[in-house]
């Protein structure tokens, strides 16, 4: 696997910043939970399990955010905590719906699939925007999917569908807080190679023979991946500070792809 290093982290651009970060406890929520937290930031992270790989001043939240009561838990926890908040990034997400296309899907299926990965943000948003509002100032990520313009019905429709509203939800939050403050955008990843990648590649290797076969197999399933390889998780994360920043303060209400250049058209 590629290296990426963080040599040019500025360790002290998040100091004294208060952020939470859903799903931070694997893949690409943890990764971003590790940059910022070497950049100075107070952390909270919200998950349904712990990692022992996330750093000790993480505060960490046990909840299922799919669930109503799981983000009023974490709301609550940030509100005991700190009293405040200045930064939201939505990373929870991801498709448990069986293969078969949309008439293979249930009622339940697609429910849970809006919850996992539009109404958790949309709840969350719902219960910390008003404190972002009374410290002035604020800035949301919320974590899509190049699979919203790239479905792929026969495995993860449900999960693409969610992807592409929250990313409309996304922009219509944009639209009503900029004004305020509040600044928020969306990061689209595409193939990124995370623990539960690298899984899915072990297990299509039983078949091909090779990891490199079965990796090559993925990428061949997108159409292709223009520069060679998945992302890292950690690249990921560089872009997901950068949009948080104060070096975007300019940016609000904006999608930003990061997919090896995956998606084929402009």
């Amino acid at each position: 696997m590629n290296q990426f290093h963080h040599s040019f982290i500025n360790a002290s651009e998040f100091e004294g910043k208060k952020v939470l970060v859903t799903g931070g406890t694997k893949g690409m929520g943890q990764a971003v939970v590790n940059r910022l937290v070497q950049a100075g930031a107070a952390v909270m992270t919200a998950a349904r399990s712990l990692s022992s790989d996330i750093p000790e001043s993480v505060l960490f939240i046990q909840a299922d955010l799919a669930a109503r009561e799981g983000a009023d838990k974490v709301i609550q926890a940030v509100k005991d905590e700190w009293g405040s908040i200045d930064i939201v990034v939505h990373c929870v997400g991801g498709s448990s719906t069986p293969p078969g296309g949309a008439l293979a899907l249930s009622d339940e299926d697609w429910l849970h699939a809006l919850n996992w990965n539009l109404l958790s943000a949309v709840r969350l948003d719902y219960g910390l925007i008003p404190l972002m509002l009374k410290g002035g100032a604020g800035a949301i990520l919320h974590f899509t999917s190049i699979q919203r313009k790239l479905p792929l019905y026969e495995t993860t429709l449900a999960y693409a569908a969610a992807k592409a509203a929250l990313a409309n939800y996304s922009k219509g939050l944009s639209n009503e807080f900029s004004p305020r403050g509040i600044r928020v955008n969306a990061l689209s990843p595409g193939f990124i190679q995370t623990e539960a990648a690298d899984a899915l590649i072990d297990r299509i290797a039983t078949s091909t023979g090779s990891r490199d076969s079965a990796l090559q197999q993925l990428m061949n399933s997108l159409g292709g991946i223009p520069l060679g390889r998945p992302g890292l998780p950690e690249e990921v994360a560089e872009l997901a500070a950068f949009l948080v920043s104060d070096r975007a303060s300019a940016i609000t209400g904006s999608e930003f792809v990061i997919d090896g250049g995956t998606i084929p058209t402009i």
